[in-house]
């Protein structure tokens, strides 16, 4: 449900990370870019699409979440449970914060590759604007299917990894350390109220505030690659030309060349378009997500420990 909820900000994120390229590519053509900032895209969009328009890219972005949160947090957990040797979830925060990094990497890539189509269907159709190149998904993938191949629908794919690995990697490193520090907050405070006695457990509000922070630090760390991302996958999109002019197949050579274009053409800020929706969709979403999986966890874990 909460997905649902934030898909507007997911819309306005996909809107402003990479509008402002097209507008400084072919602004001889074309003149600037139709979104400047997040308040003035959020009332064009409403006047002239209504508050449908803000669930543009809707249901391929739920596809996504659907496989994506299913692979990542099962991989997760089969990588923690063998390193730990245990499949309780209090067990695998005595891993390293390297082990921690590294299976939130993994989890993460196997989850953008077990989900990746629907990402790059759900960028195209939040980014086409109005009036729509695509009526609906379908006709975006078999547009994609026939110019592009099957191939196509992993365009972008390479950078979406590399923008995983760190992300992913900071959002499970950086949960697990929030984790156990607020562990032990509640031990020193325990202690004090109750005469020596200790108390680790963590609340279901704890367990929010520490999903919340990891996915704040995480996104804004990452939030550049992101935006690279993005880029690679509307390269060639149909769009109407008051959107700016389209980043064409051969605009970037690669991560490297895309991040030294963005930066001279638009400054550092231009990594940086997007960043508040981004953070505002992100942030309760992984707070969220991280108390379901503990409590799933737990109860997987007492299921095998009964087994």
């Amino acid at each position: 449900m909460l997905n649902i909820q934030i898909i507007s900000y997911d819309l306005l994120q996909v809107q402003l990370e990479p509008t402002t390229t097209w507008g400084v590519l072919r602004r001889d053509v074309y003149g600037p870019s139709k979104y400047t900032g997040l308040l003035q895209a959020s009332k064009d969009i409403l006047r002239e699409e209504g508050l449908p328009g803000f669930w543009r890219g809707n249901v391929p972005a739920l596809l996504m979440y659907m496989p994506y949160t299913a692979i990542q947090f099962t991989v997760l957990h089969k990588l923690k449970t063998f390193a730990s040797g245990s499949s309780k979830t209090e067990d695998h925060l005595h891993l390293s914060p390297y082990l921690s990094y590294v299976s939130g990497a993994i989890a993460g890539c196997a989850a953008t590759v077990g989900s990746y189509p629907f990402d790059l269907l759900r960028t195209i159709l939040a980014s086409q604007g109005e009036p729509k190149v695509y009526p609906d998904m379908r006709s975006a993938f078999i547009d994609i299917i026939q110019t592009r191949g099957v191939r196509g629908l992993y365009a972008g794919l390479t950078p979406t990894l590399v923008e995983i690995i760190p992300y992913a990697g900071l959002q499970f490193g950086s949960y697990d350390t929030f984790k156990r520090s607020m562990m032990a907050w509640n031990r020193y405070r325990y202690s004090h109220l109750h005469s020596g006695s200790e108390n680790d457990s963590v609340s279901s509000f704890q367990l929010f505030l520490c999903g919340f922070a990891a996915g704040t630090f995480s996104k804004a760390a990452c939030h550049p690659l992101d935006v690279v991302k993005k880029r690679f996958q509307i390269e060639g999109l149909k769009r109407h030309p008051r959107y700016g002019a389209r980043i064409e197949s051969s605009t970037y050579k690669g991560m490297y060349h895309a991040l030294k274009e963005i930066v001279a053409k638009e400054g550092y800020g231009g990594l940086y378009k997007g960043l508040f929706p981004s953070l505002v969709k992100s942030a309760p979403a992984g707070a969220v997500t991280f108390v379901a999986y503990e409590y799933i966890s737990d109860w997987i874990g007492s299921k095998a420990g009964v087994e």
